[in-house]
């Protein structure tokens, strides 16, 4: 079965106890102006405003160093995981709706539903 994927979302984790002051931080040195300060109402989430041709810009409240990692977008999560298995990625948790995986680098990377209304124009097609 064929499925779609490409790279969404740059996040920057964040070992903090309150976001908002590395979201107004990370708006001002990328230039990127605030979407919202908590997109999903937990106060986990914010957004910077990118480009439709640009990834989008997420940061995240984590309770672990923080880090950058990437998001891959695609129209079939287990497709696409099983995929990425293939090429020696591994499966570390599954969150809601997205696998939290980790390259065979150590670097870990988040397979998660279309981000957003259009899916293309760049995607890859997996067959």
């Amino acid at each position: 079965m064929t499925h779609h994927s490409r790279l969404s979302t740059l996040v920057l984790d964040c070992e903090v106890e309150d976001l908002a002051p590395h979201v107004a931080f990370w708006s001002q040195a990328l230039g990127k102006a605030v979407v919202s300060g908590d997109a999903d109402g937990d106060g986990k989430y914010a957004q910077l405003r990118t480009e439709d041709d640009e990834p989008l810009l997420l940061l995240q409240q984590v309770a672990h160093p923080s880090r950058v990692h990437l998001d891959i977008e695609t129209d079939d999560v287990e497709a696409e995981a099983a995929r990425l298995e293939g090429l020696g990625a591994r499966r570390i948790e599954k969150i809601k709706t997205w696998w939290v995986m980790e390259a065979p680098s150590g670097h870990r990377f988040c397979v998660v539903r279309p981000q957003r209304e259009s899916f293309g124009p760049h995607l890859n097609r997996w067959e």
